[in-house]
């Protein structure tokens, strides 16, 4: 099990904030860097958006949601979140944990971990306050693939441009 308290193998993470990506209408989780400035987006689905911004809003549901009733089991079974960990990005996608005290009848507490998404790790965060956490080597591998993709984008454009034909560019002529 990894050392959390190992300051330069994690980083710790806050939530930024929840946006629709304008090209694709998919939810994107923004994570910032506690005391810093690197950003870190994560594409989730629709339903964990949801469960993320009902946290965000102190929304109660009539009902538990399957966070709110995760957060109730903890609590029943005398456990508790300690932090989240976004640990690995294996092809594009990033991979998370729990990491859960649980209290054992001869008073030694016991660390477990728990295979997460990690929308839903956010999303149970959010309710139990417990910190979020991102591999040192996570977030470096992530920021640049993100600076290879723009990189790439930014070529792409300016080969379009300076193959561009002036009917490509409409009505408008330079």
């Amino acid at each position: 099990m990894t050392d959390p308290s190992a300051a330069s193998e994690w980083v710790e993470m806050r939530l930024k904030g929840l946006i629709l990506d304008p090209t694709s209408d998919v939810p994107v989780l923004i994570l910032r860097e506690e005391g810093g400035t690197v950003f870190l987006p994560i594409w989730i689905g629709v339903f964990e958006a949801n469960a993320i911004a009902l946290a965000l809003e102190g929304i109660q549901t009539p009902r538990p949601m399957t966070h709110d009733l995760l957060q109730a089991v903890l609590g029943g079974l005398g456990a508790e979140l300690v932090r989240i960990e976004i640990h690995a990005l294996i092809e594009g996608t990033f991979h998370a944990r729990l990491r859960v005290r649980r209290r054992a009848a001869a008073g030694a507490d016991d660390l477990v971990e728990i295979d997460s998404r990690p929308s839903d790790a956010v999303a149970l965060a959010l309710r139990t306050g417990a910190p979020i956490w991102i591999a040192r080597s996570v977030l470096d591998g992530a920021l640049s693939s993100q600076k290879a993709s723009e990189a790439e984008d930014d070529r792409k454009l300016r080969e379009w441009l300076e193959n561009a034909r002036p009917e490509d560019l409409g009505k408008y002529s330079m």
